[in-house]
C-alpha cells in the first residue's frame, strides 16, 4: 500500500506527535494501554520519525505520552459507559485529527462521526478507511452547520481530546449550550487544565502567534463553578491521570505516578462530562 507523505512544518505534521505518542505508549506500557490503530497508521506514513525516536527514552517525553494515553483511556471509559445505556447512540469525535477512538469503542450498533477542518479530513481519508456506520465531516467546529448532520435520535455522546485548549472560553461555552439545546439526553466529554498549566502547554503557540498571554483561552480552575453554564447541563469531573485508573502497571516509574498526582491536583487536569438534561 502506498505511503502518505507528511511534510515537516505543516499543519498535518501536528497530527503526528500525539499519534506517535500513543504508539510509543502502547509499546512501552502494553498492560495499561493498547492502540493497534496508532501502530498501523504510523506504518502508512512517509515521515521522518527520527527526532521523535530520539525522545522516546526521555522521562518527560514518556510522561507526555502517558498523559495522552490516559486521556484517551478515560474518554473511552465514558463513551463505553454511555453506550452501555444507549447502544445505538452516535459517537462524535470533535477535532478528530487521526484519532480512532470511535472505532476502539465500537459496539457493533453505534454510529461514529469524525469532525475536523477540511485539510485534516482530507489526509484522514487517505489514511483511514471508514466503517459502514462511520461518517467524516469537514467543517470548523464553530460553524454549527455540522450539527445538522448528527443523528441524536438514539442518543449521542460528543468528545473532544486536547482540542478545547485552542478555543476561547466563550466558544466552548457557546458550543456546549448549543449542543444541550439540540441534543437533550446526550452528553459532552472533554479535558481541561487550570490557567497555569495552559500557559505552560501553550508557551510555543503564544510565541509563534505573537500572543502575550492565554487570556480568553479555555481553562478550568474549578469545574463545578467555571462550567456552571446552564441548569440543563449536569457537570461531573475526574482527574485524568489517576481519576479512572491507578497507573500501577509494569514499567511505570513511581515518579510518573507522582507527576500524575501533581497533574491532577496541582495542574487541575480533568476529564469533564456534561450531561444534557
Amino acid at each position: 500500500m502506498e505511503k502518505v507523505k507528511i511534510e515537516k512544518n505543516t499543519v498535518q505534521e501536528t497530527l503526528i506527535i500525539p499519534l506517535y505518542g500513543r504508539k510509543m505508549c502502547a509499546e512501552k506500557f502494553p498492560e495499561l494501554y493498547t492502540d493497534v490503530f496508532a501502530e498501523r497508521l504510523c506504518e502508512r506514513l512517509d515521515y521522518d520519525f527520527s527526532e521523535l525516536e530520539k525522545k522516546k527514552k526521555s522521562f518527560i517525553y514518556q510522561f507526555g505520552a502517558l498523559e495522552a494515553a490516559m486521556r484517551q483511556l478515560d474518554i473511552m471509559w465514558e463513551i463505553k459507559n454511555y453506550l452501555a445505556k444507549h447502544p445505538k447512540a452516535t459517537v462524535v469525535n470533535l477535532g478528530c485529527g487521526l484519532d480512532e477512538t470511535g472505532k476502539a469503542c465500537d459496539n457493533g450498533t453505534c454510529s461514529i462521526v469524525n469532525i475536523d477542518f477540511p485539510d485534516v479530513i482530507s489526509i484522514r481519508e487517505k489514511l483511514i478507511s471508514a466503517y459502514d456506520r462511520e461518517t467524516n465531516i469537514a467543517c470548523d467546529l464553530n460553524d454549527y452547520s455540522w450539527m445538522d448532520k448528527v443523528d441524536g435520535s438514539n442518543g449521542v455522546i460528543f468528545f473532544a481530546a486536547g482540542v478545547f485548549h485552542y478555543f476561547k472560553t466563550e466558544e466552548v461555552k457557546s458550543l456546549a449550550l448549543e449542543l444541550s439545546k439540540r441534543f437533550p439526553g446526550g452528553c459532552l466529554v472533554f479535558d481541561s487544565v487550570r490557567k497555569l498549566a495552559l500557559k505552560l502547554m501553550m508557551a510555543a503557540v503564544i510565541k509563534n502567534m505573537g500572543m502575550s498571554d492565554v487570556e480568553g483561552y479555555f481553562y478550568v480552575n474549578n469545574p463545578a463553578k467555571d462550567l456552571n453554564w446552564s441548569k440543563k447541563i449536569k457537570v461531573t469531573s475526574k482527574g485524568y491521570m489517576l481519576g479512572y485508573y491507578d497507573m500501577k502497571s509494569p514499567g511505570i516509574h513511581f515518579m510518573h505516578r507522582l507527576l500524575a498526582r501533581i497533574g491532577d491536583k496541582g495542574m487541575k487536569m480533568y476529564i469533564n462530562r456534561m450531561d444534557f438534561v
